[in-house]
């Protein structure tokens, strides 16, 4: 079983899609085991919480972050998350990880982004999309490095952008796209279909 450990800040919809999509056996062979959030207050708790996993806090508040990166991989760590085992997803994680974590997760950890990568990294993907007068925008699911929205591309998924289209518009239809999206990442990195060559993913049938 691939143990799973959830990174959180908001309110939690793409982290109950992939719950979702384990209850009704759309992904097999793994469970969220863990999730944890840097905001005591996030509704991404209560989420896992309904849906009977195990929901931590773990307040960033004054530490560093290497240190704060150090609790958070205990929590996961004990939890089986284990690095060279488990996956860990950022789902909406409003926090910038540092090198250590992150190459202590290499290849396992994903991050989902409103915003068809390398176009628009950071943060309001779709106002830097609207303001740039794209005419399809999307989403896309990676894996993590340093860097920030530079790791390999899994899963890339377009929207068009509509006329008349605000930022509230546009990121409502990104996000069905990204409830869809993320839960097949994990589906196929559960089942062994994913094969990375340099900074390309490669899907297998």
């Amino acid at each position: 079983m691939l143990e799973v450990g959830v990174l959180v800040s908001g309110r939690g919809s793409n982290l109950e899609a992939v719950l979702k999509s384990t209850e009704r056996g759309y992904i097999k062979g793994a469970r969220v085991a863990v999730v944890i959030s840097n905001d005591p207050g996030a509704r991404a708790l209560m989420v896992a919480r309904k849906h009977g996993v195990k929901a931590v806090a773990l307040d960033s508040s004054g530490d560093s972050r290497e240190a704060y990166a150090a609790k958070l991989a205990n929590v996961l760590m004990e939890n089986g998350v284990a690095p060279g085992k488990g996956l860990v997803l950022l789902a909406g994680f409003m926090k910038i990880l540092p090198k250590s974590f992150v190459d202590m997760y290499e290849g396992r950890m994903m991050n989902i982004h409103p915003s068809l990568l390398p176009a628009f990294p950071g943060i309001r993907a779709q106002h830097q999309a609207l303001s740039h007068g794209v005419k399809v925008a999307g989403c896309t699911v990676h894996f993590v490095v340093a860097d920030v929205d530079a790791g390999p591309i899994i899963l890339q998924k377009a929207v068009p952008v509509l006329d008349g289209d605000d930022e509230d518009a546009l990121s409502a239809r990104i996000l069905t796209q990204e409830h869809k999206l993320y839960p097949l990442a994990v589906k196929l990195f559960a089942e062994g279909r994913l094969r990375t060559e340099g900074r390309i993913v490669r899907r297998e049938e």
